[in-house]
C-alpha cells in the first residue's frame, strides 16, 4: 500500500429518507480542523436515490467537495449495497481519513467498510487529532508524524485508549453523536459536486425490504436539550423524579437520567446520558442523586455548566461540577424550584 497516495479527509453524511442526520454535520466540523492541521481538504460522501440536493447544505457546513453515489438501489438503508458504495469510493478516491458516525447505520457500515477495503476501525471515539505516533519517541523506533490519533474509552470506561493506523489507509473512526460540535454554516458556501456510481449487481447478501414501520415517541431528544435535569440512582423511586420534572418545568429544561435509573426501569433508555446513552451537550446540566462513574461523565462532560446535587460529599461527580450542593436532595431540589419560580416570575 502507498499511503502517499491517500489525500484528504472524508466524511460518511448519513441521510434518512433525504433529510440529513445531525451527526453529518458535527463530523464536517471535526474534518474542518483535521483538514487544517494536514493542509487538505474536507469531502462528504452522500449515498441514497435522489439526494443531489442534500449537497448544498454540505457544503454549507464545511464540505469542500461532495461525492454522490446515487441510484435506486440505495433508496432505503441495506447493507449490502451501501457497503458496495463506501467501499468503492473508498478504493477509487483513496481518502487518507473516513469518518462514520456511530448511529444505528454507522455501526453497521463502518466495520463492514474497513474490512472490505482492508484497514482498521477504531470505534466510538470521543477525541480525534492529528499527531505523532508512539505518542512518546522511543529509542530506536520511528516516530510517524501527522497521524490520526484515536482515543475512546476502553474497559467499560475505566480507561481511555489512544489507537493509530499507521500502516493502512485509510485511517477510520466511528464517532458517537453529540461528541463533535458543528461549525456555523457559511451561507452560499459552495462544493464540487463529483457524481459517482460503481454499479449494483444483487447478490445472496441483498435484503429484501418488506416493510418499514415508524414509531412515533413523544420523548424529547435530550442531545437538542438546553438545560437538562439529570437524576441517578440516589433519587430513590420512579415516583420521586416528580420532583427533578418540577424544577426541569420551571426553567423549562428536559429530564434525563443515568444508565442505574434505565437499569431499573424508571425512565426510558432514550433519556440515558453516558457512555451507553447519549452523548449531551447542554447549556447547563443538573446532576441529582448522580454518584459520577466515568461511564456517566463521558456522556455529560462537555455541558457548559454541571451542578451536582448529592449526599456524598466524596462522590465523583463533584470533581467535574462548577457548583456543588452536598446535602438531601429531596429538600434541596423543591426548595430551588421554589426559589427558582418566585425569581422567575418576578423578571
Amino acid at each position: 500500500m502507498n499511503l502517499e497516495e491517500y489525500k484528504g479527509v472524508y466524511v460518511f453524511a448519513q441521510q434518512v429518507d433525504n433529510e440529513l442526520g445531525g451527526i453529518a454535520f458535527e463530523l464536517l466540523g471535526k474534518a474542518k480542523d483535521l483538514a487544517k492541521d494536514l493542509n487538505t481538504d474536507v469531502t462528504a460522501v452522500l449515498i441514497g436515490s435522489g439526494v443531489k440536493d442534500l449537497a448544498t447544505p454540505l457544503a454549507e457546513y464545511g464540505a469542500d467537495k461532495v461525492i454522490i453515489v446515487d441510484d435506486p438501489e440505495l433508496k432505503d438503508y441495506r447493507t449490502e449495497p451501501y457497503a458496495h458504495a463506501l467501499a468503492s469510493v473508498i478504493n477509487e478516491y483513496k481518502p487518507e481519513i473516513m469518518l462514520v458516525g456511530a448511529t444505528a447505520i454507522g455501526r453497521d457500515l463502518g466495520p463492514r467498510v474497513s474490512a472490505r477495503v482492508a484497514t482498521g476501525l477504531t470505534a466510538d471515539c470521543t477525541v480525534l487529532e492529528i499527531g505523532d505516533f508512539p505518542l512518546v519517541a522511543k529509542e530506536g523506533e520511528e516516530q510517524l508524524h501527522n497521524q490520526l490519533l484515536m482515543t475512546r474509552p476502553a474497559f467499560g470506561g475505566n480507561t481511555i485508549a489512544t489507537i493509530a493506523c499507521p500502516y493502512n489507509r485509510p485511517q477510520m473512526a466511528t464517532v458517537r453523536p453529540g461528541v463533535m460540535q458543528k461549525i456555523a454554516p457559511i451561507s452560499g458556501a459552495t462544493a464540487e459536486i463529483i457524481e459517482y456510481n460503481p454499479g449494483f449487481t444483487k447478490n445472496d447478501n441483498y435484503v429484501e425490504i418488506l416493510d418499514i414501520v415508524k414509531a412515533v415517541s413523544d420523548t424529547k431528544d435530550i442531545m437538542d436539550a438546553k438545560i437538562l435535569v439529570s437524576g441517578g440512582r440516589g433519587v430513590g423511586s420512579k415516583e420521586n423524579f416528580k420532583i427533578l420534572e418540577d424544577l426541569a418545568e420551571v426553567l423549562g429544561g428536559t429530564v434525563s437520567c443515568s444508565r442505574a435509573v434505565t437499569d431499573s426501569g424508571w425512565l426510558p433508555k432514550d433519556l440515558q446520558v453516558g457512555q451507553t446513552g447519549k452523548t449531551v451537550r447542554p447549556n447547563v446540566y443538573f446532576a441529582i442523586g448522580i454518584s459520577g462513574a466515568i461511564q456517566h461523565v463521558a456522556g455529560m462532560e462537555e455541558s457548559d455548566l454541571i451542578i451536582a446535587i448529592n449526599k456524598d460529599e466524596s462522590a465523583p461527580i463533584f470533581d467535574v461540577a462548577d457548583y456543588g450542593i452536598v446535602g438531601d436532595l429531596n429538600k434541596i431540589v423543591p426548595k430551588l424550584t421554589a426559589e427558582l419560580k418566585t425569581a422567575l416570575a418576578e423578571k
